[in-house]
Order: structure tokens, then C-alpha cells, then sequence
């Protein structure tokens, strides 16, 4: 026999989840700005109060979605690094991975690096989520840097061109049929 506060605290981490999962897909299709406390409320079918019990407001849910997303970009780096020796491949395969997450999960990649929800990179007190996938980008540019003193800069600077391309080609701001030699230009210059 399951014990009530076990149970109790299960369903309020499936409740938790389930608020995510609707407010993440609700911004898929809509934008962040059609997610409201009230609308994801009648979406989950609970009370706006059992909602402020999971979440302080929306942008503590937005965070939340970020993290998850971290999360989640960080395992695709990973796997990309992992299936790559040569610093070449494995670079390419880092960005590929990074840019084709970006381009799925619009909404997502907004809340994750666009949206100012208090989630802070490069911080002694960030949440150990963002450091193991800032890591997870230091590992990749490892196979380029050998310098401990300038890898966290370097990282720092191949993620911000990612972000850039990333961004940039979601605007429309760059040119159509070059994605590829972008790409590639980029890590060429990387490993230069």
C-alpha cells in the first residue's frame, strides 16, 4: 500500500509536469504572450490557486520550461560530441544539434535564451542544469582549446555565433541557401 504523503507528493510532481507540459505547448503554438496564468489554468483544468502552488507567476513556469529545455539541449550536445573525434565532425555535429533544436522548439529556445526569466549562464549560484549544459559545450570546444585559461571565453564566444545563427535565421535576417556554408564557415574559423 502506497503511503498518502507519497502519494500526495506524486501527484502534485504530475501536476507540476503536466503544467509545464501544457504552458511548453501552448507557446509552441501561440507564443509566450497567449500563455496567462487564466488560460493555462482552464487548459489544465485546475484553479489559478492550485497553479500558484506549483508556480510564484509566469515567469517561474517560463523558467521552468527553460530548464527542462536546457535539459534537454544539453543531451543532444552530448550525443553529438560523443558520436565525434576529430574536431571537425565533432564541431559540426555540436552545431548541427544545437541549430536544429532551436529551429524544432521556437517557443522553448525564446524561453531559454531570449525571454528574461532570472536564468543566468556563467554563475557560481546557476542552477546545476545550466552548468552541466555549459559543460557540455566546453567539452566540444575542448577538442579545439587546449588553454584552460581562455576555454570558458572561447565557449562562451562559439555559443554566442550559434545564438546568433540561430536567431538571425528564425528573423528571416540572412540570406536563403546558405545555412550550410554558414555553418561551415563557422567552424572552420572555430578551429582556425
Amino acid at each position: 500500500m502506497t503511503s498518502e504523503p507519497g502519494r500526495r507528493e506524486r501527484v502534485k510532481a504530475e501536476r507540476r509536469e503536466l503544467i509545464l507540459r501544457v504552458a511548453r505547448e501552448m507557446a509552441e503554438a501561440e507564443g509566450w504572450d497567449a500563455v496567462t496564468t487564466r488560460r493555462l489554468s482552464e487548459r489544465i483544468e485546475y484553479s489559478q490557486p492550485v497553479l500558484y502552488s506549483h508556480f510564484a507567476n509566469k515567469d517561474a513556469i517560463i523558467a521552468a520550461v527553460a530548464e527542462q529545455g536546457v535539459a534537454e539541449l544539453s543531451v543532444a550536445i552530448e550525443k553529438a560530441r560523443r558520436a565525434h573525434v576529430e574536431p571537425y565532425p565533432l564541431l559540426r555535429a555540436v552545431a548541427d544539434a544545437y541549430l536544429g533544436f532551436a529551429e524544432a522548439n521556437p517557443a522553448l529556445y525564446d524561453a531559454m535564451f531570449t525571454l528574461d526569466v532570472g536564468l543566468r549562464f556563467a554563475r557560481p549560484d546557476s542552477p546545476p542544469v545550466l552548468r552541466e549544459a555549459f559543460g557540455q559545450f566546453v567539452a566540444a570546444f575542448e577538442a579545439v582549446i587546449e588553454d584552460p585559461a581562455v576555454i570558458g571565453t572561447f565557449t562562451e564566444v562559439g555559443w554566442a555565433a550559434l545564438h546568433g545563427l540561430a536567431t538571425l535565421t528564425r528573423a528571416g535576417r540572412l540570406a536563403d541557401g546558405q545555412h550550410d556554408a554558414r555553418v561551415d564557415l563557422l567552424v572552420q574559423r572555430l578551429l582556425a
